[in-house]
């Protein structure tokens, strides 16, 4: 896989900026129109026993945190690579935060949290949350929990735009987090439960007098054991439609509580034994013909229903395919189903579903830090639009108000780069963790590439400006924090290494240095930066340093090794 030649056509046939992008297809020409070959990898899951330094370092934090912070990295540097990763896996602080009020009219005061208020104000809570929630990935510890936050909402998803009321989907995130980097088994088990899930997926409406299947049919088709090749009508390998239909029959009785809602920490659920199905369920021979004794303990039938479906050993297998496409690479070609998926699956069932000792496997393998693993994935446009902001530590303001208003541009910004967080496009998740062949080429286009260029060089030259502040990144401040800010060579080698997940060219590094240095010798640089350290308020010559690394990481944000991770 040619990865500058994709971006560099891709880039090439963007549109100008006054074409309507709706009336564009919003898949690249450019991007798969088969699956490429596997990478032929030389390492497999045994653990890696290579270097650790600043590329392996920054290769994890890239794929395990949203943009590498660098204190991030200058905390991982103090450790040996399998500390690292089991620091990176280790619960964080527990945290308390709640999305908080910040609209006048709302009935709760600005600046208190609305999960446990009566609902009013549906959008603008809305808002509030998902400002919440990317304040959360933006100012998060060096954990994998933003990470797998978002893993888990791409695969139980939900969107709040069917759900509805943002106290429901609050819960929704919150059984999330509490969850990211635990028990699959567990998770699945509160989510056949949770308010926001059974709004989404019907659960309201299956009684035993009028079954709805969506629960039933998603719980297997997308949340656990995944739809294998349809081998007769429908005959879907893993499952069939009498499973699904025995299967909505199990989960027949469970609602929303919209009453509970007001109640902190209660379950905003219930269970109504009339509305429940208590005759026996019959599954197919892919299940063994396993019957579920009925009765008027729903509960204990839902417990039923997963045991039978997690002692399959294809749903530990869906799941580590899902995995290994969020940490690794899209393609599983029969090497790695053997050689990694298996082995991981492995690990998952002897678990019993617990997903940190397979993540742990994964990340310290030969075969995670493989060079032909490093740089493969195209940023997704969260990762786009919160790793700008971290890695170059853009300020955010202390007041709410000013806040959510910023976290709100940032998280509509992405939204317009087709991720929306909190609101997939449907059920099955973002199109580019599934589609095949094309998979994170989706992610860019001729619409969202330039949009990509029209934020970074916001964020870089002019700055937003919202609530009387203008938040723009101070390039000064991320030079201060390179080893010798005087040696233009040195910031040219190490921003490539911070910013870009694949080395450039010799070619690419002189046009870097020709962006920052115009025609200019080395030694013009180094007396700039003296003279500017030596007097910092002087705009003159604030000005001449803040103009040559201005032009330089602009250029930098829109070239396409900054869109691969």
């Amino acid at each position: 896989m040619n990865r500058r030649a994709s971006f560099a056509a891709i880039a090439d046939a963007a549109l100008p900026e006054d074409v309507d992008p709706a009336a564009v297809s919003q898949i690249s020409p450019f991007a798969n129109r088969v699956l490429p070959a596997g990478h032929q990898t030389a390492g497999g899951l045994e653990p890696y026993t290579g270097p650790w330094g600043n590329a392996q370092i920054l290769h994890l934090l890239r794929r395990t945190t949203f943009g590498p912070a660098r204190a991030d990295i200058e905390l991982l540097k103090t450790m040996y690579m399998n500390q690292a990763v089991d620091f990176l896996l280790s619960p964080p602080p527990a945290e308390d935060s709640m999305p908080l009020n910040v609209d006048s009219t709302d009935l709760v005061p600005v600046g208190e949290t609305w999960v446990y208020a009566a609902n009013a104000n549906t959008g603008t809570r809305v808002s509030s949350l998902k400002a919440w929630w990317l304040g959360l990935i933006i100012k998060q510890p060096p954990s994998i929990r933003e990470k797998m936050v978002l893993f888990w909402h791409n695969h139980f998803v939900t969107e709040h735009d069917v759900v509805g009321d943002p106290r429901f989907f609050w819960r929704y995130v919150s059984l999330i987090r509490a969850n990211a980097i635990g028990n699959f088994r567990d998770l699945a088990r509160q989510m056949a439960f949770d308010g926001a899930m059974l709004r989404y997926l019907n659960g309201n409406t299956n009684t035993k007098t009028s079954p709805n299947e969506n629960y039933g049919r998603e719980l297997q088709e997308l949340f656990t054991i995944g739809k294998g090749p349809e081998v007769a009508p429908g005959d879907y390998t893993n499952y069939t439609e009498m499973d699904v239909k025995a299967a909505a029959k199990v989960l027949t009785g469970w609602q929303e509580d919209s009453a509970a809602l007001t109640t902190p920490w209660s379950s905003a659920w219930k269970f109504t034994p009339s509305r429940h199905d208590t005759g026996n369920k019959q599954f197919s021979e892919r299940y063994g013909n396993r019957v579920i004794i009925g009765g008027t303990d729903g509960a204990r039938e839902v417990d039923d229903l997963l045991d039978m479906i997690y002692v399959q050993p294809e749903t530990a297998r869906y799941l580590c395919r899902k995995l290994y496409r969020w940490f690794v690479y899209y393609v599983i070609d029969d090497w790695t189903e053997i050689n990694i998926i298996t082995p991981m699956a492995n690990i998952l069932r002897s678990s019993n579903y617990d997903v940190r000792p397979v993540l742990a496997t994964l990340l310290k393998s030969a075969h995670f830090f493989d060079p032909l693993n490093m740089g493969c994935i195209i940023k997704s446009p969260l990762d786009f639009v919160t790793g700008m902001a971290r890695q170059f530590a853009l300020a955010f303001p202390a007041d709410t108000v000013n806040l959510y208003k910023m976290l709100t541009y940032l998280s509509g910004q992405a939204a317009a780069l087709q991720q929306e967080i909190g609101n997939p496009p449907n059920v099955a998740g973002w199109p580019a963790y599934y589609q095949t062949p094309q998979f994170y080429e989706l992610w860019i286009n001729s619409d969202t590439l330039p949009r990509r260029t029209t934020l970074s060089n916001t964020l870089i030259r002019t700055g937003y400006t919202t609530g009387g502040t203008k938040y723009i990144v101070d390039p000064i401040a991320f030079v201060k924090t390179l080893s010798n800010p005087g040696d233009p060579n040195a910031i040219i080698d190490e921003s490539v290494l911070y910013l870009f997940a694949i080395p450039i060219t010799d070619n690419q590094r002189a046009f870097l240095k020709e962006t920052l240095l115009p025609g200019l010798p080395d030694y013009e640089w180094t007396v700039e930066w003296a003279e500017y350290m030596a007097d910092p308020t002087n705009a003159a010559k604030l000005g001449a340093v803040k103009t040559k690394l201005t032009t330089l990481y602009a250029f930098m944000l829109s070239m396409p090794e900054f869109h691969l991770q």
